[in-house]
């Protein structure tokens, strides 16, 4: 009894806009060099296939939370995202189940450690120190897809003590959010209540302990937060 009682005081989960419902999460998979030119701008190639990661449910933090700096790196880097949330569980899915799957979105953030990860990467190891340590992960509160049907023209920003430093729209993503689900179920089951890191726009670069951070997706979800 103890042991499940544990388990569910340390289970993260993401609220709905307008509504007393909330997701339990299970996994965040992250999608990597989604836009062309952030991809341009950290001197990678363009990827055939969506490029994925991982982050534990662990490191998710919500608006008005600090994100802790770790001592281990000293380039800690912002990366706006569109975030998907899955309503069900779906293993190989075509387009129209990948598209069906998705019942939400928000904006988040994916903070990384550029320069452990730049180190890793010239290793050949993966990037699980520069991504997965705790507050990394920083959620909005999503709105369902029967609230709000996504564009693809919302404008994705991130504001630095009140400065724009990236802004761009999900039009430009190489592969797009049902592309992007599909292709994941191809490699792993997706379960309702998991959340999908779309991949940051061109204009990443470093924070400093004390600084302000502020996402938006149009007008349907916000954050802030600050570093410290």
């Amino acid at each position: 009894m103890w042991h499940f009682y544990l388990i569910g005081l340390f289970m993260k989960s993401v609220r709905i806009k307008n509504s007393k419902e909330e997701f339990t999460i299970g996994k965040i998979v992250c999608v990597g060099r989604n836009y062309a030119e952030h991809a341009r701008e950290l001197g990678n190639e363009l990827a055939e296939k969506p490029v994925l990661f991982l982050k534990p449910a662990s490191t998710l933090i919500y608006s008005g939370e600090e994100i802790i700096h770790p001592d281990y790196g000293n380039e800690l880097h912002h990366e706006v995202e569109l975030i998907l949330l899955i309503g069900e569980t779906i293993k190989n899915a075509d387009k129209t189940a990948a598209e069906r799957a998705i019942i939400g979105y928000g904006v988040g953030l994916d903070m990384t450690l550029r320069d452990v990860q730049d180190g890793l990467k010239k290793k050949g190891h993966p990037w699980t120190l520069a991504k997965c340590f705790d507050t990394s992960a920083v959620v909005s509160d999503f709105i369902l897809k029967n609230d709000y049907k996504l564009k693809l023209d919302e404008k994705l920003e991130l504001k630095v003590n009140g400065v724009t430093k990236q802004s761009d729209t999900s039009k430009s993503m190489i592969f797009n959010p049902t592309e992007i689900v599909e292709y994941i179920s191809t490699i792993m089951t997706l379960e309702k209540g998991d959340l999908i890191f779309t991949g940051t726009p061109s204009g990443v670069g470093r924070v400093s302990r004390g600084d302000k951070l502020e996402a938006k997706l149009g007008e349907i979800a916000e954050l802030s937060c600050t570093v410290c």
